[in-house]
Formats: C-alpha cells, structure tokens, sequence
C-alpha cells in the first residue's frame, strides 16, 4: 500500500512532536525502502552527489552539527569553517576518484562543452585581479564540486534513470523533514524575519528564499516526472508513481506556500508552463527557437506598454521595489569597479565594498539579488557576455534534445526558462547552490559510452572490490546526451 497520501494526513494533524518525528523517520524509511526494492539501475557513488546536494539545498555541515549542539570551530565569511571546507573536499576528491575509475575523458567533456569551458577558465582567470585571491581561488576551486558530481550521474549505467533516483533520493529527506520542522520544531523550522517582524519559515534550510529555491528544483522535477508517467501505459508502478508524485507535489507546494518566495513561486509557475507547452501538439518541436524570440519581443513590447513587470509583480503581493531589491540594485551599481572584467571572481561582497554597502542600512545584503547583476560586479561586461552566450548555448543544446530524447529535452528547456527567470530577483549563477547544480545538469553535454559493470567482488577491503565503477567497453559507440 503506498503510504504517501498517509503522511500527508499525519502532517495536516496536531500530534507531540516526538510522535511526529517518529512518524516522519517511518515515512522516510518506507520511501528509501520502496526505492531499494524497485532495484534501480544506479550505483552506490551515486550517494556522493546525493551527499553534495543534500548539504547544499539545506544547510551547511556545521550548521547541522551546530543545530544539535555540537561545536564544529569558528568561521568567517571569507573563509567558511574547516568542517564546511573538509566536507566539500571530500565529497570532491571521492567523486573525482570515481570518474577516474570510469576513466571518463574530461578533455572530450570540454570539447563538447566549449562555453562552459570557456566560463570556468574566464572565472579562473578572473582570480588574478581580486582583492582577495586566495579566498576568490577557494570559491573557484569548490564550484569545481558541481561538473565533478554531475558528471558522476552521466556516467551511470542508465543516465535518466540515476537523475530520477538522485532527485527523489534527496526529496525523501528533505521534504518530509521540512515539514516536521516547520510544523513541529519551530525552534529549527522558523525565524523572525527581519523585514517584517513576523514569523519566518525555513523547514532544512537557513533562510525562508533558500526553502523556496530547494522546493522550486525539487517540485518542477516532479512536475517533469509526473508529466513523463502520463506518457507511459497503464500498470500498477504508474499508478504508484502517479500517488507520489502528485503528493510530494502537494508537499512542496505547502512549502513553497510557507516559504512566501514570490521569486521561487514565479519562476515555478514558468517552468511548468514552459514544461506542459513543449507537450501540446499545436506547438512544432523544430521551431522552439521562433517562438521564444517571439515571445521575448511581446514580453518587451508589453514592458514598454503598460509595465507588465510590476503588475506582475503586484500579483504576487510584492512591491515595485521587490523588497527594496531595486534600491540594492542602485547602490551596488554607484560601487566603483571595472566595468570590463569587474572586481574578481566572487569578489564584490568583500572588503571595503562590503562595509560601505552594510554602512547604508540596518540590514546586510550579501548578494546583488539579481544574477546578471552580480555577474557583471564580479567578472564585468566580458563576464556577462560569456554568461549570455553560455545561456544561449545551453537553449541549443536543449532544443536539440527535444528532437532525440523528448523528455529529456523537455527537463532540459523547463529548467532553462526557470533559471532564467529566477536569476531576475536572485542570484545563483556562482558558488555552490541547487539551482546552480540543476544549470549545470542542463549544460553538461556528456559523450558517454555504452557502460558495463565490472564483476561484483567479495567485500575484501580491495581496491578491487567496487561494484561503483564502471568502465567502458572497448567497442563502445559515442551518444551525445
């Protein structure tokens, strides 16, 4: 019996929070329990990615330890804490040791990829004029993290299949514990916002904009899965799978409602909408490229009109001034920097510029909330220019896709449009982030081989033993995914 439109029950009820603890660990437990039995074809480093988007679309592994007490050591926000630093570098190191094991060519990967190439190298380069080097080289090294852990899922047996594992893998625990401690534990789920005063909602996550940035991924992932279930025949796993998607739907949609994140429920609502029209049959595959120029001269055309931004934005209850975003937006731009390469890699909210830009207000900004804006404070109009052509590469990419794999496509272009939108009130085109994770899935052209298992060895503590690797057959013939 499928136990997900239970837990929604136990959710919407007022129990001890012990006894919803427990029922929520039971609920988590059924759900890892029905994905083993299902034996999907993935492998076990498939629990390194998991790791790495577990910690970044909730809380940092100091902050969890810190949450329950635990001491972990200082920090600051130029260098983060040892743990944070020795977590991330694990992670790293174990995903890059499983890509070489699969002997996966990183030089074809960036023959593939050559604006995302190009993007990384500018970054790289961009650490030479920082004003702090050391701590820009840091923050280059560590968004290294999101190609290593994406590359792992490509080069799984089954691709499609290892993103839907992952993605529901990271959903089970999420979620449900969002809930819990939104509901139940306040003390971890809840915050004073300091805008308004009231009660703020975060559930696993530190801010109540990064709650609605892990639901936003997390929900349009299983719009796209329950879209691609529709597709297939009748059976009693499609009607399972109908249940949990449409209940983890209706979870994250709760959340998103708590988390009031007008930027995560816009950007949301656009996904779905990019994602259900690529289904409909009036729309031809072969002419995506006409109808989003189209449409972004109407979105301009109306702009200039009769200001459609701030109806829209009036819709969703925000102000002209998106929460006194258009105010940072001024004050970032009157910052002197270099218009042409910027200030350095990650660079602008550090120093001086960031005590003048605290000087201002009683409240700490420490992002321009707006990605094209940060791009161009720390890597200039050059940097900007490289983000446009790496989005409009990405959009190519996709809109190919949709002609050779259609679902594929489909996560591909829904994602797209998302991080494009999202990144308007937002930033998240830098560093480590879930949405920047979900870009790097849609940008990444894998050349992945026909993968074979190797034989599965006695646990002997061998190097031999994995049954996580996989090598390619000799043989093997090149798919671009």
């Amino acid at each position: 019996m499928n136990q997900a439109p239970i837990f929604i029950a136990f959710a919407g009820m007022h129990l001890p929070p012990r006894i919803a603890a427990i029922l929520t660990w039971v609920f988590i437990a059924y759900l890892f329990r029905r994905d083993f039995q299902q034996k999907p074809d993935v492998t076990r480093a498939l629990w390194i990615p998991f790791l790495w988007i577990f910690f970044i679309a909730s809380r940092s592994t100091s902050q969890w330890f810190t949450l329950f007490g635990l001491p972990t050591g200082g920090g600051s926000l130029e260098e983060g804490t040892p743990l944070d630093a020795a977590v991330q570098f694990g992670l790293m190191a174990a995903g890059f040791f499983v890509l070489t094991k699969r002997q996966v060519n990183l030089a074809e990967v960036f023959r593939n990829n050559a604006w995302l190439t190009v993007f990384l190298l500018y970054c790289f380069i961009a650490v030479a004029w920082s004003d702090f080097p050391f701590v820009a080289f840091k923050r280059w090294f560590k968004m290294l993290g999101n190609p290593i852990m994406v590359l792992i899922i490509f080069s799984e047996p089954d691709t499609k299949e290892a993103l839907i594992t992952l993605l529901k893998r990271c959903a089970y625990v999420l979620v449900p514990l969002s809930i819990l401690f939104i509901r139940y534990y306040e003390e971890w789920g809840r915050y004073y916002d300091e805008w308004t005063g009231g009660t703020a909602n975060t559930g696993v996550t530190i801010d109540k904009n990064m709650l609605g940035c892990s639901c936003l991924v997390l929900g349009l992932f299983f719009f796209w899965d329950l879209l691609k279930i529709l597709r297939s025949n009748k059976s009693k796993f499609r009607r399972n799978e109908l249940v949990l998607n449409l209940t983890f739907l209706c979870m994250i949609w709760w959340l998103l409602q708590k988390a009031n994140s007008a930027t995560s429920l816009v950007a949301f609502v656009a996904g779905m909408l990019v994602m259900t029209l690529l289904g409909r049959r009036f729309v031809n595959r072969r002419l995506i490229g006409t109808y989003v120029l189209a449409g972004a001269v109407l979105v301009a055309v109306a702009e200039l009109s009769f200001g459609l931004f701030s109806r829209l934005i009036e819709l969703v209850g925000r102000d002209s001034t998106l929460t006194g975003r258009t105010g940072v937006w001024k004050e970032c731009l009157a910052i002197h920097i270099n218009p042409i390469f910027g200030v350095g890699f990650q660079s602008f909210w550090l120093g001086d510029r960031l005590e003048k830009l605290w000087s201002l207000h009683w409240w700490h900004a420490n992002e321009a909330h707006n990605g094209y804006l940060e791009t161009y404070l720390n890597l200039g109009l050059l940097g900007l220019a490289i983000l446009v052509g790496l989005l409009i590469a990405t959009f190519c990419k996709a809109r190919r896709e949709l002609l050779n794999d259609f679902d594929f496509g489909r996560f591909r272009l829904g994602f797209l449009a998302t991080i494009v939108v999202y990144n308007w009130t937002e930033s998240t085109f830098q560093g480590i982030n879930v949405l920047f994770f979900a870009f790097w899935l849609i940008a990444i052209d894998y050349p992945r081989n026909c993968l074979a298992p190797v034989e599965e060895f006695p646990e002997t503590g061998s190097a031999e033993e994995m049954e996580l690797f996989y090598l390619p057959h000799a043989d093997s013939k090149s798919v671009i995914l």
